[in-house]
């Protein structure tokens, strides 16, 4: 039984640890993906509109 626990519980890690992952890994193909595009059009940075005020400001990485 307490080698079920323990399986139970590396298979928990495993699992959140590999969504983790793959969360970062989309984050960092985002970013690379964004400056590519910035390189190719000649822009030194991405503009994002803030919600609030209205005002448009670099995004940040």
């Amino acid at each position: 039984m307490p080698q079920l626990i323990f399986l139970a519980v590396v298979g928990a890690v495993a699992y959140f640890g590999y969504r983790s992952f793959v969360r970062e890994a989309q984050r960092v193909t985002a970013k690379v993906r964004r400056h590519e595009k910035e390189a190719a059009t000649g822009s030194h940075g991405t503009l994002v509109k803030d919600p609030k005020t209205g005002e448009y400001r670099l995004a940040k990485d």
